[in-house]
């Protein structure tokens, strides 16, 4: 028997979207002619050649048949359209119950790119009229309601044959629905890819700041999410009480599968659940923009200091459509939030952070640092390159034991979060962490907008009224660790992760002679040095004796014969712990650029006596949990479907730490079994 996976190799179409029962049923169905893999077509009733996009045409008309209720009489493949004197085939139609010659819905399945299937979608539902379009290549769906010649919104499904486009749009939508209609796990996709698309639909030429319209619509439909913290709780409790595998009690099962969460949630009466807000419901464009905008000013009172109090929606009611539409199916609020993070990365690169060689570091190697460093409670953690916060984030995890549940937060918990800091200098990014702390820390965040290199100059940014009644408060904190209070140089942290730039190289001199990195061996300046060299000798700066650090820096650093004094400067001043290289997939799409993770581990009298001769802990990553493209590789269950954690997630393929169980041990594991040995304090 031929088998589908053979037909779509090398082709740009998987089969994600159908369960195996499907896929089986039209595998047992395949006869081979001539060596070629033929089945007689659900719809046309004939032998029609399986080429891969004849296998998702197949699959998705028995889709159509056998869950949307539709008859075959209603559905035709290659159905001719007419563009003036040219003729071209649609792949699926679906005709008007009342009209039967009326196309009502067209679907696209020879573009296997969305970009492409939708130009060819807009084309066909312009020539007909068809109210509704659908484009997949197995692997991805994206459903659409045309509106006019230049707008398709997104919908969350099509109807079924006894609904309305109607139904669909004014259905009431709780949390309940929106785990279960995600369209990051339903469609493939990812919330960097519908930004994408809503770039290309309205974005680019809607004359704004796109980063900024994407963030007020993010932290608006984040805050929507967090006004439903309630049903958050019951669902929870409900899952909980069908006993799945993993949400219980953490327990390992190779199938358990988001599908499991669908089924069992489908079971659950949300009649007394909050409907959400942020989601287009057919109202005209000018109510859906007084919506939305009064969400968002709830949002700013929430989480204040992100967005100035007077700051408004700068879309267009028609264009607000079309993002709310597309952004209102993503359920936003896991609990690592790894699905904002991608997204905002993608954001910030295209506002030039990527130039500066800083990337937000993927969360599994964060995991992998905060496991070795091992945070404890009472301790004090910074990063002086946050970017988007992951490694405070995933360190007030470890610190409080669970990830974010949406819930309000403990006051023991509290003093945990605020015990963690965050510096960066680029405004965008540290209103991006400051969003994600501000939920982690129940409305206090340390996350402050400075320069960490240039700390000469942060008393002139600091006596600034509008910055101070931002940041004021978590400076206050910060001045509490100062080793001097009359300097910003050094502080009493116990522990820093960071992952700092390292493209460009700093060229002022006011800033160059603060550092003793900044000086060759004949003790003159230099005219210029690498960014990351400065930010060795800064972080070292931050960290008291005893205290622990890793930082993320490019692979020359540790093998360059140039780079010796740097070698020579790090362990004069502490004890190198660990040096673990990561796979050159680790920061693609951005960047190729090799890099190790370097721990540390300051000289201390009692914590860390200095010495000569000493073991060092090194390790090569051989699994990045990426391709050569910078997407991530997921784990499967041994049915075919991407494999989930006890929180819902997706389960990255890695050798960094075992996530909780869930892979082999790893890099992590090793380490921390090779610091007990060795007696290293913070693992005593």
């Amino acid at each position: 028997m031929a088998s589908i996976i053979d037909i779509l190799k090398d082709s740009n179409y998987n089969l994600s979207l159908f369960n195996p029962k499907e896929i089986k049923a039209l595998e047992a169905k395949i006869t081979v002619i001539k060596g070629k893999p033929y089945v007689v077509c659900i719809i046309r009733d004939k032998e029609v050649q399986l080429k891969p996009e004849e296998v998702v045409r197949q699959l998705y008309a028995a889709k159509l048949i056998n869950e949307y209720g539709y008859p075959k009489r209603r559905i035709r493949f290659e159905h001719s359209v007419t563009f003036g004197r040219e003729t071209k085939t649609a792949d699926i139609v679906i005709f008007d119950k009342d009209r039967p010659t009326t196309e009502y819905i067209i679907v696209e399945v020879k573009k296997p790119k969305l970009k492409d299937g939708k130009e060819q979608l807009r084309s066909y539902c312009n020539a007909t009229g068809a109210p509704i379009g659908v484009w997949s290549n197995g692997g991805q769906i994206s459903h659409y309601n045309r509106k006019d010649p230049n707008f398709f919104e997104d919908i969350t499904d099509i109807p079924k044959a006894d609904q309305t486009l109607e139904d669909i749009l004014k259905e009431r939508f709780t949390l309940r629905d929106l785990i279960i209609k995600d369209k990051i796990p339903n469609e493939g996709k990812t919330l960097k890819d519908i930004i994408t698309e809503m770039e290309d639909e309205v974005l680019a030429n809607a004359g704004v700041d796109v980063f900024e319209e994407v963030f007020k619509l993010i932290f608006t439909k984040l805050y929507d999410e967090n006004k439903s913290q309630q049903d958050k709780t019951v669902i929870s409790y409900f899952l909980n009480s069908k006993k799945l595998p993993g949400i219980a009690d953490g327990s390992k099962n190779p199938e358990y599968t988001y599908d499991d969460i669908k089924k069992a949630l489908a079971g659950l009466d949300d009649n007394t659940f909050r409907v959400l807000e942020f989601r287009n419901t057919g109202q005209t464009g000018a109510q859906l923009y007084a919506k939305i905008q009064k969400l968002f000013d709830e949002a700013k009172k929430k989480w204040p200091g992100v967005f100035p109090d007077a700051s408004k929606l700068d879309l267009t009611p028609s264009h607000l459509s079309i993002c709310v539409s597309s952004l209102q199916d993503i359920k936003l609020f896991n609990s690592n939030l790894q699905v904002i993070d991608e997204a905002f990365e993608y954001l910030i690169s295209k506002s030039a952070k990527g130039e500066k060689g800083q990337y937000f570091t993927p969360r599994h190697v964060i995991d992998m640092c905060v496991k070795m460093l091992n945070p404890k409670k009472g301790e004090y953690m910074i990063d002086t390159a946050a970017g988007s916060c992951g490694f405070t984030v995933h360190t007030i995890f470890h610190l409080t034991g669970h990830l974010f549940e949406n819930t309000e937060i403990s006051q023991e918990e509290k003093e945990d979060v605020l015990r963690v800091f965050g510096i960066d200098f680029d405004e965008k990014v540290v209103r991006v962490a400051r969003t994600l702390n501000l939920i982690a820390g129940d409305g206090e965040t340390n996350v402050l907008h400075l320069n960490t290199l240039d700390y000469d100059r942060w008393d002139q940014r600091t006596t600034d009224n509008q910055w101070r009644d931002t940041y004021g408060k978590g400076l206050k904190r910060l001045e509490a660790l100062q080793k001097d209070r009359n300097s910003n140089k050094e502080y009493n942290f116990d522990i820093l992760m960071a992952n700092p730039p390292f493209a460009g190289d700093i060229k002022e001199s006011s800033i160059i002679h603060k550092y003793e990195l900044g000086f060759n061996e004949k003790k003159k300046p230099k005219p210029k040095v690498g960014r990351d060299i400065l930010f060795i000798e800064r972080n070292l700066d931050f960290v008291k004796p005893g205290g622990r650090l890793a930082i993320v820096l490019p692979q020359g650093r540790f093998n360059n014969t140039t780079d010796k004094d740097i070698r020579e400067y790090i362990s004069g001043k502490a004890r190198i712990l660990a040096v673990v290289g990561l796979h050159v997939n680790t920061f693609k799409p951005h960047t190729g650029t090799k890099t190790s993770v370097l721990f540390l581990q300051k000289w201390d009298d009692k914590l860390c006596p200095q010495k000569d001769d000493y073991p060092i802990f090194f390790a090569v990553s051989e699994r990045p949990g990426k391709d050569n493209s910078g997407d991530y590789n997921y784990i499967y269950t041994y049915g075919k479907d991407k494999k989930l954690d006890k929180y819902g997630h997706f389960i990255v393929e890695h050798d960094l730490h075992n996530h909780k169980g869930e892979l082999p041990d790893g890099i992590a594991e090793a380490f921390i079994e090779w610091a007990k040995k060795d007696k290293l304090s913070f693992w005593k």
